[in-house]
């Protein structure tokens, strides 16, 4: 099994191998064949889901944390550790359970600053490193945060 997907009510399993050990998987799990365009338009966030309204964001969890009680719809990818969720929750609602869940949240669509907020000494530690690898702030200015 190289890659373990949950979307639109499915699970999708990636087999990969000899033809023979995927054969044999493929007939003691079951399930339809699909062509190998699924596993693309995923990386490519091609899907259907991703068109979905509301904001795109990529949460990152254990693989083993449970469902996310938000609004909106989610895809579950690397077997349960990347979740995707198109939501029209508040931003603040999505990290603070994220971050009970052991994870984190990064919005990918709709606006600026999708990234957690940090703590106080966090932001410090980040802004110290930010001054030591570019002390002339070339490199992505304002990227994570609009301060850094």
């Amino acid at each position: 099994i190289s890659g373990l997907c949950y979307f639109d009510n499915a699970l999708w399993i990636r087999l990969e191998g000899g033809e023979g050990s995927v054969k044999a998987a493929r007939e003691l799990l079951g399930g339809e064949e699909v062509a190998g365009q699924f596993w693309q338009q995923l990386r490519e966030q091609q899907l259907p889901f991703f068109s979905l309204p509301g904001t795109l964001w990529r949460i990152s969890l254990p693989s083993d944390a449970p469902m996310m009680d938000l609004p909106g719809e989610q895809l579950i990818d690397w077997g349960g550790a990347l979740r995707w969720l198109k939501s029209t929750a508040e931003d603040n609602q999505i990290h603070r359970i994220a971050r009970n869940a052991g994870g984190h949240a990064t919005r990918f669509s709709a606006g600026d600053g999708g990234f957690a907020p940090l703590s106080a000494p966090l932001f410090r530690y980040h802004q110290q490193l930010k001054q030591q690898l570019d002390p002339c702030g070339v490199f992505n200015p304002g990227r994570m945060y609009a301060e850094l």
